[in-house]
């Protein structure tokens, strides 16, 4: 197996190369905003749909933070317990759902509110260490209504999505803060939480033999719950394991491959006009997943899975496929793109059902995919093959709240926003001298889309630095505010809320629209009385001219 070994570049050389590209190409540089102490190894970071809370996992535990004044509000902590993983989604009115998991591979639901963290349940209890499943991935849907993780026990590998009784959680926990507030209460009140339900356990299914895939569109019906597998390519090595391939510093080409394990990768889906059993999506909440879709490492298929069952003689089909002409290499990421920037030339022809990724291949080039039902594919190449295995990025991930704006982290340390369309680096992120880049072939980082703010993860202190100690080596939280800078007035955008969000809110002024609803309705009656009235007339002459009809075809 191949080893990457590379010293962590100095924030200080990082900015000299920053400010030598820049002082060539006139590229504007944003400084940081504020420094916050971190906790002891904190591991992972994530930020609330509403930019209210950032959550982090570390030593001991998790905590979460208030996002404006970055002050920890909430911890929950257990001795020799290490979180690797967490993720934090808005569920109610200063209700919050986290999922996490630790470096033994567990994972965990908790609630945050009012100040305090709640473990709802344990995904994978380990009861007998000898036969202990190990999570790998956990996610939460946007809303909290589903979670999936990815479980391994035994080299047996497969994913398990799960429903979450949110609504039952939220009435156990204000029935048991009520109970806690009791002066009669001895103060620990040991609550039953309603436990998870497992909606579909999935494993990497195996193309049938004899199965010919001469089409590039081949649907083959597994279970209830599957509604199509699509074979990508014509290249039946599906069961192959994933290959990633070595980097050549000197050459910058890859010259050999390495086997890594399977992984799965999923993606919640939502309801929309031409998925499949829309008109009983339609009945359900705004937001609310339908369906899960999944691919399996090493494979070519696209498997779908409805979270209800199907409904006859509706399949699912795809909007598109797109044949990407990348010769010299394989993807390693796709992300998809929930607010994409429209060009002048794109405007009149912009649908609905157009979908946009962001694309990274092995090689360390950059495209965008532009597709959709009855468009024609767009793929664009953003970035060239980088000549140096510092420049290969580590994270390229859209910026919602910028207009056509992507961030990208280097493994030189190196942070910039590009512009997809334009193909142009508008900005360089320069972090304090004083420290050195934190993980970065692997950033610990965040954005907040209300806030307009990027969270990410500083290393050490530089010991080369004067006045370093052994109490300033904790690690450190740098905040970039793009919306107080004038170099991104031009791109900011205003995102709606989420239908979760826009639920709630309507849900607080509900005495206020019943109200003036009633208000309405008293003084429109006399205008309701007169079309109530025209009706009954219109109704009586259209039955006369019906009689009359009938009348004249019994006499002839």
């Amino acid at each position: 197996m191949s080893v990457y070994t590379r010293r962590s570049t100095p924030d200080s050389e990082m900015e000299a190369a920053c400010k030598t590209e820049t002082s060539k190409k006139k590229t504007a540089t944003l400084e940081l905003a504020g420094v916050t102490q971190l906790p002891e190894s904190t591991n992972c970071l994530a930020c609330s749909e509403d930019g209210r809370y950032l959550s982090l996992g570390h030593s001991q535990g998790l905590s979460v933070w208030c996002a404006s004044s970055l002050s920890r509000v909430a911890e929950w902590l257990q001795d020799r317990l290490e979180i690797t993983s967490i993720q934090i989604t808005w569920i109610a009115d200063m209700f919050y759902l986290l999922g996490t998991v630790d470096d033994m591979g567990v994972a965990r639901v908790f609630v945050y509110h009012c100040e305090g963290i709640h473990l709802l349940s344990a995904i994978n209890n380990m009861e007998n260490i000898n036969k202990r499943s190990i999570c790998l991935t956990f996610e939460l849907s946007e809303g909290g209504d589903y979670g999936a993780a990815s479980v391994s026990c035994s080299g047996a590998l497969w994913l398990e999505v799960y429903h979450f009784p949110s609504e039952s959680w939220l009435k156990e926990l204000e029935m048991a803060l009520s109970q806690k507030q009791d002066p009669n209460s001895s103060g620990d009140v040991e609550v039953k939480w309603t436990p998870i339900a497992v909606v579909i356990r999935i494993k990497p299914p195996t193309i049938p033999a004899g199965t010919a895939l001469d089409d590039p569109l081949v649907v083959l019906q597994m279970t209830d719950f599957l509604t199509h597998c699509l074979a990508l390519d014509v290249d039946t090595r599906s069961s192959r394991q994933w290959e990633e391939p070595a980097f050549d510093t000197d050459a910058g080409k890859t010259k050999e491959t390495i086997e890594s394990p399977r992984r799965c990768t999923h993606h919640f889906l939502l309801p929309c006009g031409q998925f499949p059993g829309d008109s009983k999506a339609k009945s359900q909440p705004a937001g609310l997943p339908v369906a899960v879709c999944v691919w399996w490492s090493g494979s070519h298929n696209l498997l779908q899975y409805l979270l209800q069952k199907a409904p006859k003689n509706k399949p699912g089909s795809p909007l598109s496929v797109v044949l990407v002409s990348v010769t010299d290499t394989a993807f390693s990421c796709m992300q998809f793109v929930d607010y994409w920037p429209v060009s002048a030339n794109d405007s009149q022809t912009f649908t609905e059902a157009k979908v946009n990724l962001l694309v990274l291949c092995k090689s360390g080039t950059i495209h965008t995919v532009t597709t959709g039902r009855g468009i024609r594919s767009c793929t664009v190449q953003l970035t060239e093959r980088p000549k140096h295995s510092g420049d290969l990025p580590t994270v390229t991930a859209s910026v919602p709240f910028l207009h056509s704006l992507s961030l990208v982290v280097q493994r030189n340390g190196k942070m910039f926003l590009q512009d997809v369309i334009n193909k142009t680096t508008v900005c360089f992120l320069i972090p304090t001298p004083t420290h050195l880049i934190g993980t970065p072939c692997n950033p610990v980082y965040a954005l907040n889309t209300k806030q307009q703010t990027l969270f990410i993860k500083a290393g050490d202190q530089d010991p080369s630095c004067s006045g370093s100690s052994k109490e300033g080596n904790q690690s450190q939280l740098f905040t970039f505010r793009f919306g107080e800078s004038d170099i991104f007035k031009q791109y900011i955008v205003s995102l709606p809320d989420s239908p979760q969000q826009q639920k709630t809110l309507s849900c607080v002024t509900l005495e206020k629209a019943c109200n003036v609803y009633l208000q309405q309705r008293v003084a429109s009656g006399g205008e309701r009385n007169k079309a109530i009235t025209q009706t009954w007339r219109q109704l009586q002459e259209t039955a006369v001219m019906v009689q009359q009809r009938h009348s004249r075809a019994a006499a002839s």
